[in-house]
């Protein structure tokens, strides 16, 4: 569940007069990391992950030395919603200089627990939420990105989509019950005038549970998918994608780990190297003395389409060639 990693600060001292060398050695920062699925085994710089390695890679680029100037402690909720209050609690009592959180189901309950420890967040969108007021002003002590890429943003999936499979007849979608996305995900369905089979939901993060939810969009003639953004079903992306070629059902994913990591067909979402990069921008800001609630909370401006030409093979689909023209990335 935790990881606590206390490395004793080493200031370089060269060139330095004594008084200076006593300064420098009070610079070491204490941040906490905490996520509510991702094992504190991959949150480093070493990380399977290719979003992890970015944030780590940018921490260190601007000028945090994990082992010098940094001290860094992780925390996971391995999937389990009963620890995340508890681990917010844990972290606020170990009192660092700021908190990391990943997705409104940990930072919630770390607003709840302090009002007063700077917190940079990953959400989806956090006026929604209720966690600030304003993007521009968020106020208080929390700041951070959002992935929430607006409600049109599943009206363009679906256009990309029927580019690839035009005759779309029945849409399954795939979904968490407490994600609001589902609804986005219907209306956008509705709107372009095709008929939405779901949305499913699973009720839990077992195999077994993917399985049945795949075999009975399957029976009920299900000849396209939506998968929606929630972090458990990125962590399944592997077994996702599978089920989604066993099913012969071509998918369009919010996120280009759903392509890279579970060879699904094709994604089109945020740019995640950069949102991760933002976060670690406004870690330095407020190690530098800014105040969280003075920082604007970033949203998305940049969007990346990947197709990846082995899954579209293997459902036995041809990508138009005006589509792979407009990809950021083609995976062959």
């Amino acid at each position: 569940m935790r990881r606590r990693e206390f490395i004793a600060f080493m200031g370089s001292g060269v060139m330095l007069p004594l008084s200076a060398r006593a300064q420098q050695s009070t610079k070491a920062y204490r941040i906490a990391i905490l996520h509510p699925l991702w094992p504190v085994a991959e949150l480093t710089e070493v990380s399977s992950n290719r979003f992890w390695r970015e944030l780590f890679q940018e921490i260190r680029r601007l000028g945090y030395v994990e082992g010098q100037n940094l001290v860094i402690e992780r925390y996971s909720g391995e999937g389990r919603a009963e620890l995340y209050p508890k681990l917010a609690r844990d972290i606020v009592a170990s009192n660092p200089n700021l908190v990391v959180a990943f997705t409104n189901w940990v930072v919630v309950p770390l607003r709840e627990a302090t009002s007063t420890i700077p917190i940079v967040a990953m959400t989806i969108d956090p006026v929604d939420l209720g966690l600030v007021p304003s993007i521009a002003r968020p106020g208080g002590n929390i700041t951070g990105v959002s992935v929430d890429a607006g409600s049109e943003i599943w009206g363009k999936r679906l256009e990309l989509l029927r580019e690839v499979v035009p005759k779309i007849s029945k849409l399954a979608i795939l979904g968490l019950r407490q994600n609001p996305a589902g609804a986005l995900m219907q209306k956008a369905a509705e709107k372009a005038g095709v008929v939405v089979v779901g949305p499913y939901y699973l009720e839990d993060a077992s195999e077994a549970e993917y399985q049945r939810v795949f075999a009975f969009m399957s029976q009920e003639g299900a000849d396209a998918l939506f998968v929606d953004g929630s972090p458990e079903l990125i962590t399944k992306a592997q077994l996702i994608g599978e089920l989604a070629k066993k099913y012969r059902l071509p998918a369009i994913y919010p996120f280009r780990s759903y392509v890279e990591d579970g060879e699904g067909l094709m994604a089109y979402g945020v740019d995640f190297v950069e949102l991760f990069h933002q976060v670690a921008r406004s870690i330095d800001k407020i190690l530098k003395g800014a105040k969280p609630g003075d920082i604007p909370y970033y949203r998305p401006t940049k969007f990346e389409l990947v197709i990846n030409q082995k899954a579209a093979k293997d459902l036995g689909l041809v990508i138009p060639e005006s589509l792979l023209a407009r990809a950021d990335e083609v995976i062959e």
